[in-house]
Formats: C-alpha cells, structure tokens, sequence
C-alpha cells in the first residue's frame, strides 16, 4: 500500500518526523483496512450471489402477485359485493321507516329473497370487503330493532368505522343492546365510546343523554352530572336539552 505526504512538505525535526510517519502509518493501515473490508464483501456477494438474487425474485413475484391479486380479484370482489348491497338495503330502509310489518322486511333485508342476496349472504360470500363490513353494521341494527339482542351485539362488534356518525351509531347500539340485556355497566362503556368517537350534533348529545341515565342507574351521580351538564352547555339546541334541567337536578340531589 503507498503512503501519501503532502508535497515539499520536510519536517523540522526529528521529534516532527516521528510524528509525521506515526500519523501516515496510521493513514495507511486505515486504507489497508478498508481494502481489505471491500475485497470480503465482494467475496461475501459473490459466494452468496444466487441466494441474493434468490431472494430478490421471491420479493418481486410476491409484489407482482399482491398487486395481481388486487387488480383482479380483490377489485371485481369490491365491486359485486357493493351491487349485492342494493336489494338488502331497500328492505332495510323500508323496515326503518315503516310504522308496521317491521320484522318481515328486516328478515328480507338480512336473508334476501328471489333469488337476492340478503345481509347474511353478502358477509358469507364476500367476507373482507368493505360491503361486508357495512353488512355487519346493517344486521347488528336489524337484530337490534328485531330485541334479539345477543345478535346484534355480534354483529355490531365485527362491525369497524372510522365515520363520525356510522362509528359512534355502531357503539351506541352496541351500548342499547346491553342494556336491554340488563348489562348496565357494559352499556355504560359503549355510550363512552359512542361519545368519544366522534363529535358532533347528531350523535354526540344522544348518547351522552344515554350516558348520563345510564350512569344515574348506577348510582354513580357526578358522571351523569357531567353528561347532563354538557349537553346544556354545548348541545343547547338538541332535542335532549329541552328537558336536560331536570335530569341535572337529579344528579344533583343523588336521586
């Protein structure tokens, strides 16, 4: 290995010059040091040159194989399990806005008929799609109104949203279910999550209404005092503060 001094550079002394070679031995081993560090890496990669490249292909087939998988089956899954949700879907609102035969327009919507999908079909058949999930969302509810209750809370809980109102609806309902199942303090911690969920003048004031009797139920009166109190200062407008004095009056009084 060659050595390297700056030109016309002669040191001064002996004590320099002692110095000077110390510190150009030292360059030099540094350089041997990398060369030699260079030379087993390219050993190390050409003893290893088909395992690297082996390794490389796996990666690339995966990617190409993911993507393929995407383009031609997750895709035209999406979009069939998404037309499938129509004719359910018309029941299902048909059942939520009508005054009678509820129950048999709810069991269309969740087994469908004439040869139609219902709910049940499209999370069998298209399990991980986001129709699917929507499904579980629209059985848990159909259960729900229907009072079969365990149902709806199995459902409700493979349910997963990140919309404001869909996302707090589903925890809520999860929280109406276990109260009818005599389960307040379950009900309690699913109208907490409805509320923390998401903000707004829809969902928000509903169920921290829900909240707040539920917490009185359970004795546990400054909790529902701050439910109550909340809804009169920041929902003032909701249907629940129209009678929201009263309830923070029985916080209050611990009745």
């Amino acid at each position: 290995m060659a050595t390297y001094k700056k030109r016309g550079y002669k040191p001064k002394n002996k004590v320099e010059e002692q110095e000077f070679e110390e510190r150009d031995s030292a360059t030099a081993e540094v350089f041997s040091t990398l060369d030699e560090s260079a030379s087993k890496s390219e050993e190390w990669v050409s003893k290893n040159q088909n395992y690297i490249l082996g390794i490389i292909g796996v990666v690339a087939v995966a990617v190409l194989g993911y993507l393929a998988y995407v383009q031609f089956v997750q895709n035209p899954k999406e979009a069939n399990a998404a037309n499938e949700m129509y004719y359910p879907q018309q029941y299902f609102d048909q059942a939520v806005n009508s005054s009678t035969a509820k129950d048999s327009l709810y069991n269309l919507a969740l087994k469908g008929a004439d040869g139609k999908y219902g709910f049940l079909d499209i999370i069998d058949e298209y399990s991980g799609t986001k129709a699917a999930n929507l499904a579980n969302y629209s059985v848990g509810m159909a259960y729900l109104n229907m009072q079969q209750y365990q149902e709806a809370i199995d459902y409700l809980e493979d349910f997963s949203s990140d919309d404001a109102i869909l996302g707090a609806l589903a925890k809520g309902g999860l929280g109406d279910a276990f109260m009818q199942l005599d389960q307040p303090g379950d009900a309690l911690g699913y109208y907490e999550k409805a509320i923390a969920h998401s903000a707004n003048a829809y969902t928000t004031p509903k169920f921290l209404y829900k909240a707040g009797v539920t917490a009185l139920e359970l004795k546990q009166n400054d909790k529902a005092l701050g439910y109550f109190q909340k809804i009169k200062n920041d929902f003032s407008n909701s249907d629940e503060a129209r009678t929201i004095d009263a309830f923070i009056g029985m916080a209050k009084s611990g009745k």
